[in-house]
Formats: C-alpha cells, structure tokens, sequence
C-alpha cells in the first residue's frame, strides 16, 4: 500500500477478521491509541511508546471488527497525546488531506480520516474526545460518527479525559458507517428502521461560523428539513455556546490532569507546542474547583435529552469552516480552535450521539453538517443517514441522467 499521505505510522500491523458479518471483505485502520496484543500503542508520543509495556491483547473495539469480517490493516496517525484538533504532530508530522492538500486534515484521529478519505481503507475508527473524529471528517469530506458516550466499550484505548471520551468511526459510505455502527454498538440494525419526525436547526450554531459556511449549508438544510414532519429553528444554549465551551473545557481539563498527572510528573514528557501549554494549564486545575461545571453539565445534559427525546434531530455546522491552511499561525489556529469546540462540545456535554456528512464545500473544500440525536438514538441516526444519502444520490443521478 502506497501511503502517499502519511495515513499510517504502522502500516505493518495486519490482523485478519475472526468471523463474517456485515463487513465481510471490508479493511480498516485504527488509530494508534487502540491496543493490538504485542504491540505498544504510541498515543502520538515517543514517551509515551517509551513508557508502556505491550498490550496482551486486543482492544475490544478492534476484536468487535474483526468478528464482524473486516480485516485491520495498519494503525494511524494521531495528534500527540490526542489532545488538539488539528492533525499536526510535532513528532511525527502531519498527515496530508486528500481533500485539501494545502490544508490540515484535523485531529486528533487525523490519520484515520486520512485513510478513509484516500481509499487507503474502507473504514477507521478514531477516539473523540472533543471532536477527534468529527473535525477531521468534516475537514476530510468524509461521514464521521461519534456514540452516545459509553456506548462503544473503551477497553484497551489509551484515555485522554474519560468524562467524554468515546470511540468513533468514519468511512467514505453511510451504510457502511451504519453498518459498522451496528457491529461496534452490538445492536441490530435492521431493528432500528424508526426515522425520527422532527428537525431542530440550531441557530446560535448557525451564526458562529464563517459567512461562506453558513451559505454553503442553509439550502442543505432546507433539503434535509423537507424529510421531517417538522423542523424549528432553536437556540441551542440559552448560556451561549461560549459559555459551554469554557465550562467542557475545564471539565475536560480536570479530567485529563487526573488520568495523565501522575504519568506526566514522573515521565516528564517532552511535548511539543501547543501540546506542552495546553498540559501544562491541566497541571493548574483542581477537581474541587469544577463542582460547579459538573452541576452545569448535568443541568446541560438533561435539557437536551429532553429537547431531542427519541424523535428529534439537531442540525448544527461541523466545523466553523473549512479545515484551516497548513502552517497557520499559533495563535490564529488556537482562536479556530475554541470557536470550533463551540460546536463540538455540545455533543460532549450532552452525552449525544453525532454524525457529520460530507454533503457541502466552500471553494472546493469539504465542511461538514452535523445532525445530533437524543441519547442511546445511536443507531436510528445512523439508519436514517444512510437512507438519506442513498435517496440523495439516487436523486443526483436521475438529474444527470443515469
């Protein structure tokens, strides 16, 4: 394989499947933080690689694919310690976006985009944490799937802030991102043919991205709202979406200086920029100081389960915009980025499950739409996204003509 690029930090890491099902005759790639046994998972960091012993046996993610029939064929590059939302690894470099190749593919499962989006893979699966695989797929041009938080087990993962993490997936296919859904969700997908009945557009969300992105997604969002039997137009936060940005940000803070304090102060890593501020701001909080934002969070939590019960949709952009030029600026990078975890902290706070579709461009370059559903709608969301794209495409193909 051809890795042109610079997907793959491990392309030697080959597993058959152990069983058939949906995704017989299928690859994917993982990110490197999955464990495979024997094999140290790098976490985008040589001290990290240096610090840790091999894993005796496979994460339970991985083992799940295998049996489901698909093959492994490589670990992918990741942002050091996953922690940004970038894609640039200071270590290791930074992975080109086959859509955009002057641009940043996103992070931190940058790799993982970068192979499904150059065909190096059928599939990959990804960490998110806050966007890990969100940003990247909308960045990429490719369907980008986050879970209900616990939903996908986490066993043999390397942990950024537990609170949020998840595994999640992407691939080039809405079916097959359905499909894979129902293996890594060990749920039935045929059983989950319910569609929801409501759209809920957040306009708060709507307006805190660029001009160009907001005309590229309104008329897909009028195409889409066509398919429910009603749609809104709602503000998300009545906080502001800022104000949940800094309360996930510090939640997300507290927890990653809790999983990772004690590794950092004897390992003494070496991180690169960006990295090392953002670790080293960490090392400042206090899990008593955050009694507060978890009171917020529950409060956040349940009012949006209750706006989206197990009926309803919420449309919001990706991203702010497309994925930013490579070599941006430090602080330009860092003001996209928490304009970015304005958006994707909503899923995180709420628990939700979060597909991204690649349906829009700017310029030629991908920006995704997003649609959330309410907790444990993992696979309703899924269906219903891949029987809009099969109604979508067989739509732009009557119009040419085929």
């Amino acid at each position: 394989m051809n890795d042109r690029w610079h997907a793959y930090i491990r392309q030697d890491i080959k597993l058959e499947p152990t069983g058939s099902g949906p995704l017989g005759g299928m690859s994917f790639a993982a990110k490197d933080v999955f464990a495979v046994r024997g094999c140290v998972p790098g976490a985008g960091s040589p001290d990290w690689a240096r610090t840790h012993e091999a894993a005796s046996s496979h994460a339970r993610a991985i083992d799940l694919l295998l049996a489901g029939g698909a093959a492994l064929n490589g670990l992918t590059h990741t942002d050091e310690m996953m922690y940004s939302l970038n894609g640039e690894n200071y270590n290791y470099g930074t992975p080109i976006n086959p859509k955009a190749e002057q641009r940043i593919p996103g992070g931190s499962s940058s790799g993982s985009a970068v192979a499904v989006a150059a065909g190096l893979a059928d599939l990959a699966i990804g960490t998110d944490t806050g966007g890990s695989v969100r940003i990247p797929s909308s960045y990429c041009g490719i369907y980008g799937f986050r879970p209900t938080h616990g939903r996908v087990p986490l066993d043999g993962v390397v942990p950024l802030a537990p609170l949020f993490d998840t595994v999640g997936w992407m691939s080039t296919s809405a079916r097959l991102t359905a499909d894979a859904g129902a293996v890594l969700l060990e749920e039935d997908g045929a059983q989950a043919r319910t569609s929801p009945r409501r759209l809920l557009v957040g306009k708060d969300a709507l307006r805190s991205v660029d001009p160009a992105t907001q005309s590229a997604l309104k008329p897909l969002i009028a195409e889409l709202a066509s398919s429910f039997a009603a749609s809104e137009r709602i503000a998300i936060a009545r906080e502001g979406l800022e104000a949940w940005m800094r309360i996930f940000k510090l939640l997300q803070g507290v927890d990653i200086w809790r999983t990772h304090g004690t590794w950092i102060e004897r390992a003494r890593p070496r991180f690169g920029p960006g990295t090392a501020e953002r670790f080293e701001w960490t090392r400042t909080l206090s899990a008593a100081d955050s009694a507060r934002e978890l009171q917020a969070m529950a409060e956040i939590r349940e009012r949006l389960a209750d706006l989206l019960g197990d009926d309803t949709v919420l449309a919001i952009p990706t991203a702010t915009g497309p994925a930013p030029l490579r070599n941006t600026p430090p602080a330009e990078m860092e003001l996209r980025r928490a304009r970015t975890q304005q958006l994707s902290c909503i899923a995180g706070l709420g628990g939700l499950p979060q597909i991204t579709l690649p349906w829009a461009d700017v310029d030629g370059c991908p920006v995704g739409l997003s649609l959330l559903a309410g907790p444990g709608q993992d696979m309703m969301l899924l269906q219903w996204a891949a029987d809009q794209a099969a109604d979508r495409q067989a739509a732009l193909d009557a119009a040419a003509g085929h």
